[in-house]
């Protein structure tokens, strides 16, 4: 048998040799290691440049890593030889804290400087009116034929957000006659205090999400306090935050997208994962470790390191020095191109996947169509800026540069992409799950909503993810359709010209190639779109684990 021999001939594979299996995997080990350790070589180096750790007196080093290194260490060996499991689950602890502090910085960006929290409860309201319409209007579906239940959401989602007759009677310079839900709470003279409507708006919805994943079986009673708790720590931040001397509508946003989760995994993990819970010392020895040497090193005034990437460089504007130059309407920039991409990809690249996949005819017309997908997904970035560029700006009259114009042409960009994952994840749903609706009596587009689309969603969301990956990585599309290298302030709407991080970091390395700039701002802004890029790539490869296991 060729598993006993060196050497032997297979009937229809010709000669096996396991030497030539063991050098092809020890060739591909190569590959990848090669791979890995390029990268991590560049990331090192560049990284350095921005951080500069050898900068820092040697007495912080030591106290770090007598409060920080030595104890993670220690407790990482002792979790991980008690439980692999636990020491995993310690591990996604950290990460979630790290990740979610990160997006709360964004998520603080925005309810400061681009939308205040009464416009963002006037749009849920406004949203959420019209979805209850459309709720008890789809539970009563046999009285009602599909087009009239179109018509009826249509006309509920119009009239809540922009009243009658709305935008259709601007053309005709009509007056509004009965002012939308979105309007009369936009416009209301009092209301809470911004953080809140925050704390309501953004920690609540979370709060109620984690009491459900915390409670489980455990009763009303108990998902009712773990609510409660979520939302005080939610609350909290507005509280604490002048206290802290923070201003407390950024202190609820950080509580409330930066605390909230981490608290309620690691509520949940204490509850309902006994042999894990052990996991939970990772990441309270970071996060203790890290207080204590910054007190440490503060008492005994040790100097850090002369980093790049400081509080000044994340929340400043651009300036014609490299000391006082910073990221901060770039990063704006990149989030409101981000928002604006998905709300456009999301949707159509997904419908178009369902259609392709669930109600195409296979004939030469969608065969074509599948092989300009694929070939589209090819297409250099700039050609879609291009196309942007003579679309948008050339044909339809668009500004140059704006935040629509620059979320559609990179929505183009990545549309192929989501497309193709989405037909992947739902081709991967089993055709036995499909039969079996059918076999009970569901129609075509039931079997879609009940079966195919939850069980591939998160397929879909993780494509979509790393799709949205790319485009915030893309400098060529938005130089095509004239964006600004630099912007001094930050958009507050989509029609406002806005910069991005790439596009800064492009006008560090050329329009300002100094060598402050070329060799310190430049790694710096480099370091801080990387971590973005992995915060985004690291949600996705969790939601698809976690999916894929089925926890």
């Amino acid at each position: 048998m060729a598993a006993d021999t060196t050497t032997d001939v297979t009937e229809g594979f010709g000669q096996v040799s396991r030497s030539v299996g063991r050098l092809f995997r020890y060739l591909l080990l190569a590959a990848t290691l090669f791979g890995i350790v390029f990268v991590t070589i560049l990331l090192v180096y560049v990284a350095n440049d921005a951080i500069q750790p050898l900068t820092a007196d040697p007495g912080w080093h030591l106290t770090f890593f007598l409060t920080l290194v030595t104890p993670t260490l220690a407790v990482s060996a002792f979790v991980y030889r008690r439980d692999a499991d636990a020491f995993t689950t310690g591990a996604l602890a950290v990460g979630l804290v790290v990740v979610a502090l990160m997006f709360s910085g964004g998520a603080s960006m925005i309810f400061v400087d681009i939308v205040e929290p009464l416009t963002w409860l006037a749009l849920l309201v406004a949203l959420a009116v019209p979805a209850a319409v459309t709720i008890a209007v789809v539970a009563y579906d046999h009285r009602l034929p599909f087009a009239a239940q179109f018509a009826v959401t249509t006309a509920a989602f119009y009239l809540s957000l922009f009243g009658l007759p709305g935008p259709l009677g601007s053309l005709a310079d009509a007056p509004t006659i009965v002012p939308g839900v979105y309007g009369l709470l936009a416009g209301v003279p009092v209301a809470p205090a911004p953080w809140m409507l925050v704390a309501l708006t953004v920690g609540g919805p979370i709060a109620a999400i984690g009491a459900t994943a915390v409670s489980r079986d455990r009763g009303r009673r108990t998902q009712l306090l773990a609510g409660v708790g979520f939302l005080a720590v939610a609350g909290g931040g507005g509280v604490l935050g002048p206290v802290l001397g923070v201003h407390p509508l950024p202190a609820t946003v950080v509580a409330s997208v930066g605390l909230v989760p981490p608290v309620v995994y690691a509520a949940n993990v204490a509850l309902n994962a006994p042999r894990e819970r052990v996991g939970l010392l990772l990441p309270a020895t970071i996060v203790v470790g890290t207080l204590v040497g910054a007190v440490a090193v503060d008492a005994l005034a040790f100097a850090g390191p002369q980093s790049w990437i400081d509080w000044a460089f994340l929340t400043s504007a651009h300036s014609n020095t490299a000391e006082n130059a910073g990221f901060y309407p770039a990063i704006g920039g990149s989030i409101l191109l981000m928002l604006t991409v998905a709300v456009f990809a999301f949707p159509v690249g997904v419908g178009a996947a369902v259609y392709l996949e669930e109600y195409a005819p296979d004939n030469a017309f969608t065969r074509a169509i599948d092989v300009n997908i694929s070939n589209l997904a090819g297409v250099p970035s700039v050609v879609y800026g291009l196309l942007g560029l003579g679309l948008f700006v050339t044909y339809l009259g668009q500004s140059a540069g704006t935040v629509l114009l620059g979320g559609l042409t990179l929505g183009l960009l990545i549309l192929p992409i989501v497309i193709i994952s989405a037909r992947e994840a739902i081709r991967s749903v089993p055709e036995e799950q499909r039969a079996a609706s059918y076999g009970m009596g569901a129609t075509k587009w039931q079997t879609v909503k009940n079966v195919v689309l939850p069980r591939s969603f998160s397929g879909i969301l993780t494509g979509t993810i790393l799709a949205l990956g790319r485009a915030i990585g893309e400098t060529a599309p938005l130089i095509m359709i004239g964006a600004p290298n630099v912007k001094y302030s930050l958009p507050t709407g989509i029609s406002e010209a806005a910069s991005a991080m790439p596009l800064q970091v492009y006008a560090w390395s050329s329009l300002y190639a100094g060598p402050d700039f070329y060799n310190k701002v430049v790694p710096a802004g480099v370091v801080v779109l990387v971590a973005v890029l992995l915060a985004m790539n690291s949600v996705a490869i969790v939601l698809r684990n976690k999916y894929q296991t089925g926890e």
